[in-house]
């Protein structure tokens, strides 16, 4: 029988009013955004139900936001009773790009909404600390292969930093660094005939920029309560199988700076026999990489 991994969205998924039919309609889901709530001290689920957007994009507010909407939609998706048998959706793997690991970490136990929720408000704090906004900037590679832009952005970064941030498919590679250096790197990927797409990013996300970020968050992960998983996860930065709360704990420290690594992600999972792609949360980003 072919296997069924959840997968669970990133920053950049995020609408107004996401998660709000859901919790009208299911108790499960309408928890969830109370959980969120009452952790956070202030109202999280008006903010997604209601807006205003530029609230809403602001990446403290983007993050946790997102991770309630995703295990807002998990608990409904396992409280559903599959053919009758009384007994909800149960994922074999589950993974999260970026943001979206925390949310895969909640659904396989390791962590509590409460903490995951507290915990990515700070990662998102942190990254916007990290670089001073217009100073960085990531852009969208379609159409070249990963190891040519890899060798596009090393030649592009000079005395700055650029690389690839988010390995999407085969043919997507996210690159973030500071500004200039992004943007030659851009200049020489239109010039082989790739698509180039600067990103309306507030920071350069999975980059060697994040450094500050990864330092910040070292304590409020080392003080989190990461429990054994109860179904394996696929991590962003190694694209490992892993199911000690010890090694997700360290694999989320080390994906603030270092690349998303989606595609050999997605890979590995074909490799284990999934065959069943789920996304759960907003947007139908991630189904569209798969």
């Amino acid at each position: 029988m072919s296997k069924v991994a959840f997968i669970f969205p990133g920053q950049g998924s995020q609408a107004t009013g996401m998660g709000q039919q859901l919790a009208a309609s299911h108790p499960e889901a309408a928890q969830a955004f109370s959980e969120a709530d009452q952790a956070l001290g202030f109202p999280l689920s008006r903010l997604c139900f209601d807006g205003p957007d530029d609230e809403l994009n602001l990446t403290a507010n983007t993050q946790p936001a997102i991770l309630t909407a995703s295990i807002a939609v998990y608990r409904v998706l396992t409280a559903r009773v599959l053919n009758g048998s009384g007994s909800g959706y149960r994922p074999d793997f589950v993974a999260g790009h970026s943001l979206g690991e925390y949310s895969a970490l909640v659904a396989a136990g390791s962590l509590s909404l409460t903490e995951a929720v507290r915990l990515v408000r700070r990662r998102g704090e942190a990254m916007q600390e990290a670089v001073p906004v217009g100073e960085g900037a990531m852009a969208a590679i379609i159409g070249l292969p990963a190891d040519e832009v890899t060798l596009i952005c090393a030649a592009a970064s000079g005395s700055e930093v650029c690389a690839p941030a988010n390995f999407n498919s085969p043919t997507q590679v996210v690159i973030a660094g500071s500004r200039g250096a992004v943007e030659r790197a851009g200049e020489e990927c239109r010039s082989r005939k790739a698509r180039v797409i600067m990103l309306k990013v507030s920071a350069p996300f999975h980059s060697a920029l994040m450094a500050p970020a990864q330092v910040a968050m070292a304590d409020p992960l080392a003080r989190a309560n990461f429990q054994p998983l109860s179904f394996p996860i696929i991590n962003n930065i190694d694209a490992a199988i892993v199911t000690s709360g010890e090694i997700a704990r360290d694999a989320l420290l080390r994906q603030i700076s270092g690349p998303v690594r989606w595609t050999e992600s997605v890979r590995r999972m074909l490799d284990e026999g999934v065959r069943t792609f789920v996304e759960v949360g907003p947007g139908r980003v991630l189904m569209g990489l798969v």
